[in-house]
């Protein structure tokens, strides 16, 4: 199974044998890789049906949950991990549902698309309008998209909530990391991804 690059990092981040719940999880196929390769438990959260379908084929188990509604129903520490997976901006409450990653979860896997990107920057202040980019390709009136960040927006929030960020990627356009996303990942990274934890785990 062909994973996208972003998804093979997290996929890299996870010990074997964790038990995972993975929130938005689309069509499952992190879920799917990391049973096949890595032993990994675990769930999806997801509420597209025809997702739902494809996690189903694809042997997944799979929870049909709005996470805007909360995850209340889960015990606190009942996973090694919780994964969410450029869904973070689309959500209403996004910091509500990283405090849920963290109370249910030991640690905390996130990405998103980043509006630090150089591209967003030139297209707001040269051209004067809301960025569109391969990372970011709805339009203002049609984009899913509720609460935009950048890479330092998110590394201030965990700054401010005390989780500790363990590791972290910014990659471009094709899901890679590069010398340029390494050293400036604020500007030249199009996607972030994050793994954190409480201060003191």
């Amino acid at each position: 199974m062909t994973l996208r690059r972003d998804l093979e990092l997290i996929a890299d981040w996870i010990r074997p044998g964790s038990h995972i719940l993975d929130l938005g999880c689309g069509d499952g196929a992190l879920l799917a890789h990391l049973a096949e390769t890595k032993s990994i438990t675990g769930y999806g959260l997801e509420i597209d049906p025809d997702n739902i379908a494809r996690c189903i084929a694809r042997g997944v188990d799979v929870l049909q949950i709005d996470l805007d509604r909360g995850l209340s129903e889960f015990d606190s520490c009942g996973f090694d991990y919780v994964v969410m997976t450029q869904s973070l901006q689309a959500l209403h409450f996004p910091e509500r549902i990283l405090e849920e990653m963290l109370r249910i979860g030991r640690e905390a896997v996130t990405s998103f698309p980043n509006m630090g990107h150089w591209k967003c920057r030139l297209q707001l202040a040269v051209a004067g309008h809301m960025p569109v980019t391969r990372a970011l390709p709805h339009h203002w009136y049609d984009t899913p998209n509720i609460h935009m960040c950048t890479v330092h927006d998110f590394e201030r929030l965990c700054d401010a909530h005390g989780y500790r960020v363990l590791e972290r990627a910014a990659v471009d356009r094709h899901h890679r990391e590069t010398p340029a996303t390494r050293i400036l990942p604020n500007l030249f990274g199009e996607s972030a991804v994050f793994r954190f934890e409480r201060h003191g785990g």
